[in-house]
């Protein structure tokens, strides 16, 4: 998508605007994400994919995590995608 400098100012400082809401409950900002592949033990293939960023949050559940997604800058545009991490047996 195409913008101005000004639209892209913008657009960085509605991000910045979330984080401090956020504050340190944002543990990785994130980055966007470009093109996808998948893998399988039959080999490779480039695919589509709705993803087109991450960040890391820490919260107590899901409900809290959805609660901190207030003000996001997507929402104007889409989704976003809460996923939970699950702790690793025996680490």
């Amino acid at each position: 998508m195409q913008q101005s400098e000004d639209e892209g100012q913008a657009e960085m400082q509605a991000w910045m605007d979330w984080a401090q809401g956020v504050g340190a409950a944002l543990v990785d900002m994130g980055t966007p994400l470009g093109g996808s592949t998948v893998v399988s033990a039959d080999g490779r293939a480039d695919v589509a994919s709705t993803a087109v960023g991450y960040s890391i949050l820490e919260a107590h559940d899901l409900d809290a995590a959805a609660a901190m997604m207030e003000g996001h800058p997507h929402l104007g545009v889409g989704t976003i995608h809460i996923h939970e991490t699950l702790a690793v047996p025996g680490m």
